[in-house]
């Protein structure tokens, strides 16, 4: 069987997401349904996975999805408990008074607050709490989910106290062979060539992540600013670099000193404790102050029912200063931490006695489970109870009010994300024998087979990345970050991407003469990718869409998201090669080149009303 066939099957499923969600913007409840039959034909008739598995995997997609769920369902009902209590009027005054400019209030709550969230909690939580936040603060929900899902990339590699490096990449690498022979070379031990990766994670981040605010606040101008123009988001551009080197020089420090578990959360607390005083300041402010048009010229597309949503209904009583309305994230961010960095609360928390298991669902060897109490949705959960008694909130039945809001949305995102992970899990399960047989690949590679005939397959994203590589060869560095970031698209997560590709990854690099550094560095690459392609995931998307009730329109939020997540991807290939090859070479001249494309299209790029 030809390589290129299975890899142009492997694609059917993607392709239909691309075409039917992205291209022709069919809503998420449409178009996932379809990708999701898709990729069950293409696993039941071409690739000969059994039906078990496939419907193994649907069901553990299933329970996947009723997690992604509770996490918006907990996000929706503290945002509307903010609403109802009053609050977020005060926290909308509260950034006036640091500043009107929406390109700040941008970077403040998507870059730095949702870097702090990603680091204790990750997972998609940080676009659930950004954006609509955003969106209370008077964005279009459209831009709020589009600056949200912007940031989700730098902070990712190092999210949920650092699960992408210390559960995907030694996943992905432990146990094998090839990896005890780049350690070896190394003359380290496995843990610290694991940290070696992620420090080299921390670096390709920094160095491409550093500009992430700038390019957010120029697709905020350029697709909802009054001129259309990307050159509005660039004169914030003294402030935005401020904000980037502010959080990406703790965070790489942190990575090198501590190691994978703090750089994101460390990074966005080191940040926010600068940027904010520094803006209330008018340190590095830009001259002029954007706002977006008055309402009624919005286009129709931006709009939710959310931003129609009742306002605050305090009925006279005492204002709430910013402290009590902030409060409530305080308690957020302080319950994720506790939960993830405390061992005896973690462990009770994720114990057998309060975990909800399917184990070997249909014989499959695939199970399922839910762990409700550690789930973010938990936190946000308590966190909503608790502002009830710190806002007072028992006047004319406004609790009453978030929580029924909170149902109606969660039940219109369902429809979405019911089949948008099933699709995922059947995709990454489709393996004849129902596991990522890459051993079976790198056997085949060994013996010369890259264009010819394959007599074992692995599952999709294997062969996907394996015809990347018969393409690419000595260049694969050039592309590791792109097969990270389509893990990452497929399976909603930097974790999963690292644990499906980390191996192919450095046996890869050893294939084409790459050394332990090399190697260790294309693995680096990976999860960089990998946490890029965090920006275009699908359900990430929908999810983000449904706390600010702005479902059907997750393919035109995707057609925006693309545009930053490639930056993302050339930029750290470019960075990758020139790391790799050593010394002053070519490739940071084309680097370098990159950026400055990239900013004279910025500068030269002007859209239509």
């Amino acid at each position: 069987m030809s390589l290129w066939l299975i890899v142009l099957m492997a694609l059917l499923p993607l392709a239909t997401v691309a075409v039917f969600l992205v291209i022709l913007r069919w809503p998420a409840k449409y178009a996932m349904p379809l990708a999701y039959a898709v990729a069950v034909a293409v696993a039941l008739g071409f690739w000969g996975t059994d039906l078990n598995i496939v419907a193994g995997a649907s069901v553990n997609g299933v329970v996947i999805a009723l997690n992604i769920l509770f996490i918006v369902f907990g996000a929706i009902l503290l945002l509307y408990t903010l609403r109802e209590s009053g609050a977020i009027e005060v926290i909308q005054r509260g950034f006036e008074d640091i500043s009107p400019d929406r390109r700040i209030q941008a970077i403040i709550v998507a870059w730095l607050f949702g870097a702090l969230i990603e680091g204790a909690s990750g997972f998609g939580t940080p676009a659930a709490i950004a954006a609509p936040l955003l969106v209370a603060l008077g964005f279009p929900a459209m831009a709020a989910v589009v600056s949200a899902m912007i940031i989700q990339s730098t902070p990712v590699s190092f999210g949920a106290i650092g699960t992408p490096i210390i559960v995907g990449v030694n996943a992905g690498l432990s146990d094998q062979s090839v990896t005890d022979r780049m350690v070896e070379a190394a003359g380290i031990p496995y843990a610290e060539y694991l940290d070696q990766i992620g420090m080299q994670v921390a670096m390709l981040h920094g160095l491409v992540g550093v500009f992430i605010p700038l390019i957010m606040v120029g697709m905020l101008t350029r697709f909802f600013g009054e001129k259309r123009s990307f050159i509005e988001g660039l004169r914030a551009w003294p402030f935005a670099l401020f904000a980037g080197i502010v959080f990406v020089v703790p965070y790489y420090t942190v990575a090198a000193l501590l190691g994978p578990e703090f750089p994101a959360l460390i990074g966005g607390l080191i940040g926010i404790a600068i940027v904010i005083p520094a803006a209330r300041r008018g340190w590095f402010m830009p001259k002029d102050t954007f706002d977006f048009e008055p309402r009624d010229r919005w286009q129709p597309e931006w709009i939710s029912a959310l931003q129609d949503a009742s306002g605050p209904t305090r009925d006279g009583s005492k204002p709430l200063s910013q402290f009590q309305a902030w409060l409530p994230y305080i308690i957020v961010a302080g319950l994720l931490v506790i939960t993830r960095v405390i061992p005896p609360v973690t462990d009770a928390l994720r114990s057998d006695a309060v975990t909800l298991s399917i184990p070997d669902i249909f014989g499959s060897g695939i199970s399922a489970a839910s762990q409700p109490l550690y789930l973010p949705g938990f936190v946000l959960l308590v966190t909503s109870l608790i502002t009830y008694f710190l806002h007072q909130m028992w006047h004319h039945g406004n609790y009453r009010r978030a929580w029924t809001t909170a149902g109606r949305t969660i039940v219109a995102a369902g429809s979405a994300l019911i089949f948008a992970v099933p699709m995922v899990q059947v995709f990454i399960n489709s393996a004849p024998d129902g596991h990522d047989t890459v051993a079976a690949i790198q056997a085949s590679l060994a013996n010369g087979v890259t264009l010819g005939t394959l007599d074992q397959i692995a599952s999709m994203p294997e062969m996907l990345a394996q015809g990347v590589a018969a393409l690419t060869g000595q260049l694969w560095p050039l592309f590791a970050p792109t097969v990270g970031g389509l893990g990452a698209f497929l399976a909603g997560s930097n974790t999963i991407s690292n644990m499906m590709f980390s191996f192919f990854q450095i046996s890869t690099a050893e294939q084409i003469g790459l050394g332990s550094f090399g190697a260790s560095m294309v693995v680096s690459l990976q999860a960089v990718g990998g946490a890029g392609g965090n920006m275009v995931t699908v359900h990430n998307v929908v999810a983000a869409s449904a706390t600010v009730g702005l479902l059907g329109r997750e393919g035109d939020v995707i057609r925006k998201t693309l545009i930053p997540m490639a930056y993302y991807m050339i930029a750290a290939g470019l960075l990758g090669m020139a790391i790799i090859n050593g010394g002053l070479n070519a490739w940071y001249a084309g680097w370098v080149g990159f950026l400055a494309v990239a900013l004279v299209f910025m500068l030269t790029n002007r859209g239509r009303k």
